[in-house]
C-alpha cells in the first residue's frame, strides 16, 4: 500500500544559530529598515522636496497675503489698508467696510465716497455703471478690463511703473500735494477720445502714461488707480502714497470701503472654481498625479516572496479531516458533518452507476433502488431527508451510508465466486 499523501504545514521548532541541524534550505529575505530606506531614498527626497516646495509656496502666500484679505480696512499686514482707514477716522471721515453691492450702491446714493478694489472680478459692466451714475466721487483700485470698458472708454492698461514717479502732470489737488509716488505703481494709457471727453492722467511714467488718472462720469468724479501700492500698509509711507491715498479717499465725511467677493456676481456671470482658484493648485495637482501613477508603476513589479523557508516537517493530509471532524463535532454540526458524508456517497454511487456528475438526488435514488432492490423512499430518505438527532443516529446514518455503497458495488459485480452476493 502507498504511504499516504502528506502537506507540508508547520515549521520546524526553533534552533540555535550554529545548530548543525537547522535546515539548510531556510533563507529570511524580508528587508531591514535600513535597508528598505537605502532602496528608496531616492523617492525619499522627491516626496521631500514637493512637501518642501508646497510648504514655501503657502509660506510665500500667506506672507504676502498677511492675516486677511489685500487692503483689507481691518487687515494690519503689509497687504492690507488698516493704516489709511485709521488715519482717515482720526480726522473724521466715517469709514464703513461695505460686502455687499447692495450696500455699496446704498452708500453711493447716500452721498459717501465710495472705494472699490474688485480683487476677484466679480462686478459686471452694469454693476460697475450704476455705481459711476449714482456715486458723487468713486475711486476704483486696479481696475480691470471690465471696469475700464463700463466707466472709462478710451482709458487701457499700459503695464508697470518703471520706478518712482515724481512729474505729476496734473492740476488735481490730491495728486498735487503728493509730489511723488514710490515705485511698484501701474500704468494707464489715455487715448485720444477719451482725452476729449475730460480724463486726464496724473504721474506721468515714459510713453505718456499715468499712475492716476481722473475724470467726469455720468454721476460724478471718477478715479482709477491701477495699482494698490499707495493704500497698502507697508508702501503707504514711501514717498507721497499716503497723502495721494488720503486726498482721494478723504474728500467727504462717509467713505464705503468695498471690497466685493463671489456673493456680488451676478446671476449666471459668478467665477468659476478654476477662476477662484490659486494658480499653483493646477500645477501641484498634475504632479501629485503624475507621482501617483509613477509610485503604481514602480510598485506594480513582483515583490517576490518576504521569506523563502524549506519546511521539513511532513503531516499526513488525512490530519486536515481529522481536524475538519473535530471541528464538527465541537460544534455539534451533526448535520452538517452527514451532508458531507453524504456528498461522498452521492459521487460515488454516481459513478460506480455510471450516471452523469450533474444527476439529480431523486433520480440516483431511484437507479439505487432498482439496482439494489430497496425502497426508492427509503434511499432518498438516507440520502438526503434523514436529520441526525444525536451522536449514536449520526453514526448510524453513516454506517447505513457505507452499507449502501457496499451494497451497490456488489450487486453490480461479476460473480468471481460462490461467496459473491446474488
Amino acid at each position: 500500500m502507498s504511504p499516504p499523501a502528506t502537506t507540508s504545514l508547520e515549521a520546524p521548532p526553533p534552533t540555535a544559530p550554529d545548530d548543525p541541524a537547522a535546515p539548510a534550505g531556510a533563507t529570511a529575505l524580508t528587508p531591514t529598515i535600513r535597508a528598505t530606506l537605502r532602496r528608496r531614498r531616492i523617492w525619499i527626497v522627491f516626496a521631500a522636496l514637493v512637501a518642501l516646495g508646497v510648504l514655501a509656496i503657502n509660506l510665500i502666500g500667506g506672507t504676502a497675503r498677511g492675516g486677511g484679505p489685500l487692503l483689507g480696512s481691518d487687515n494690519a499686514a503689509p497687504g492690507g489698508a488698516k493704516a489709511l482707514v485709521e488715519v482717515l477716522r482720526g480726522h473724521g471721515v466715517d469709514v464703513t467696510p461695505v460686502d455687499s453691492y447692495d450696500l455699496a450702491l446704498d452708500a453711493a446714493k447716500s452721498g459717501s465716497t465710495v472705494l472699490v478694489y474688485d480683487e476677484l472680478g466679480v462686478l459686471t459692466a452694469d454693476r460697475y455703471s450704476k455705481l459711476g451714475l449714482y456715486a458723487d466721487r468713486l475711486v476704483v483700485v486696479a481696475p480691470d478690463f471690465v471696469a475700464l470698458e463700463a466707466l472709462a472708454p478710451g482709458v487701457r492698461l499700459a503695464g508697470f511703473a518703471s520706478g518712482p514717479l515724481d512729474d505729476v502732470a496734473c492740476d488735481v489737488p490730491a495728486a498735487r500735494r503728493a509730489g511723488s509716488l514710490s515705485d511698484g505703481q501701474g500704468l494707464l494709457r489715455v487715448d485720444d477720445d477719451a482725452a476729449a471727453d475730460g480724463w486726464r492722467g496724473c504721474f506721468r511714467d515714459e510713453g505718456d502714461a499715468f499712475a492716476v488718472v481722473t475724470g467726469e462720469g455720468r454721476g460724478g468724479e471718477i478715479t482709477l488707480v491701477p495699482a494698490t501700492t499707495s493704500f497698502e500698509n507697508g508702501r503707504i509711507t514711501e514717498h507721497g502714497n499716503a497723502a495721494l491715498a488720503i486726498g482721494l479717499t478723504g474728500a467727504s465725511e462717509r467713505l464705503a470701503w468695498y471690497l466685493p467677493g463671489p456673493t456680488d456676481a451676478a446671476a449666471g456671470e459668478a467665477p468659476t472654481i478654476a477662476e477662484l482658484t490659486p494658480g499653483w493648485v493646477s500645477p501641484v495637482l498634475a504632479l501629485a498625479v503624475i507621482l501617483t501613477i509613477a509610485a503604481g508603476v514602480w510598485r506594480g513589479r513582483r515583490f517576490g516572496p518576504l521569506v523563502a523557508e524549506n519546511l521539513p516537517v511532513q503531516v499526513p493530509a488525512g490530519e486536515t479531516s481529522e481536524g475538519r471532524a473535530r471541528l464538527y463535532a465541537r460544534n455539534t454540526a451533526r448535520l452538517h458533518a452527514l451532508d458531507q458524508l453524504r456528498i461522498g456517497s452521492i459521487g460515488r454511487l454516481a459513478q460506480a452507476l455510471r450516471l452523469p456528475r450533474a444527476v439529480d438526488v431523486a433520480s440516483l435514488a431511484e437507479a439505487v433502488a432498482a439496482s439494489t432492490g430497496r425502497d426508492p423512499v427509503a434511499v432518498r430518505q438516507l440520502l438526503v431527508d434523514a436529520q441526525p438527532v444525536g451522536d449514536a443516529d449520526l453514526v448510524r446514518l453513516a454506517g447505513e451510508l457505507g452499507d449502501l455503497e457496499a451494497d451497490v458495488r456488489a450487486r453490480l459485480a461479476p460473480e468471481t465466486g460462490p461467496g459473491r452476493r446474488p
